[in-house]
């Protein structure tokens, strides 16, 4: 039981520090994929300081384990760039809501993996979840740019819900720090032979919001929700971190001034309830 309340707890803090990801589309100057490859960059390298510091363990146990590291890697870093894609395309609050279909997703994946049929509570849960997903958006417009960035962010949350149902299977017995480094070092090695935008002509504002983004926005959350993920089922992660939204809606509110309209603080009060009511049936241990 301690564990599952750590795990939790742990779970809450990545997900209100996933909130503010979204902003830094709009914040930083850059396209879609070069700020995922420096930011995934900058997160290995400090989870990899992180680890030396502690004098944890560095390399994996089998050569097994290189593989999945690396297919976690590919899919996580798809799940990036189409993540930061959407919201550069769609605007921040359409492009999350759109990805945030994930845990919905996650539902109907995770029984694959397990031989298990998804459980009435759960996708009556992810019933809710989706209507108040549908009600934070307080516009929908059937332009071609909106569109695309919408069905990029469904192509980002199948891309997460299937990186979190396989580490959850596969690389769970591996700490948050240790198995972030791996997937934070492939997905960067990936993408960086894409770049357009050099790091010698990356501004100065813009390394700085990088290394925000990396350390404070992408190791650190990363690292714990993959950490929670070792008492957690991804389904039960994926609905709690339907708080996401309403916390980058609060947060850009304060930094972009956007104001919510009442269908997305109805929305928002919808994704809250699931996620209470599944924080506390973990609590309970009536999972």
């Amino acid at each position: 039981m301690k564990g599952e309340q750590q795990s939790l707890l742990f779970l809450h803090i990545a997900v209100f520090l996933f909130g503010g990801t979204a902003l830094f589309s709009k914040l930083i100057g850059l396209p879609a994929l070069d700020i995922t490859v420096y930011r995934t960059g900058i997160a290995a390298l400090a989870l990899f300081i992180l680890l030396t510091l502690q004098k944890k363990q560095i390399t994996l146990a089998t050569r097994q384990d290189y593989g999945i590291a690396i297919l976690l890697g590919i899919v996580v870093g798809i799940h990036w760039v189409t993540y930061f894609a959407a919201m550069q395309m769609a605007g921040v609050t359409v492009g999350i809501i759109a990805f945030f279909t994930y845990p919905v997703i996650t539902v109907f994946i995770e029984p694959l993996f397990n031989k298990s049929v998804p459980k009435v509570k759960d996708m009556l849960m992810a019933l809710v979840v989706i209507v108040g997903i549908v009600l934070l958006i307080p516009e929908v417009s059937l332009g071609n740019q909106i569109t695309l960035g919408i069905i990029t962010g469904v192509f980002s949350a199948v891309f997460f819900a299937l990186r979190n149902v396989l580490h959850k299977n596969y690389f769970s017995h591996y700490s948050g720090p240790h198995a972030m480094l791996y997937q934070t070092l492939v997905a960067c090695l990936m993408l960086f032979l894409f770049v357009d935008i050099p790091p010698t002509q990356v501004s100065t504002s813009d390394w700085m919001l990088l290394l925000l983004v990396g350390v404070v926005f992408t190791a650190t959350p990363h690292a714990l929700f993959a950490s929670s993920l070792r008492n957690l089922s991804a389904t039960t992660a994926g609905l709690i971190s339907c708080l996401q939204p309403l916390y980058g809606s609060v947060l850009a509110f304060l930094l972009l001034h956007e104001r919510p309209g009442l269908l997305t603080i109805i929305g928002g009060l919808l994704v809250i309830s699931a996620a209470v009511f599944e924080t506390w049936s973990v609590s309970k241990g009536r999972l």
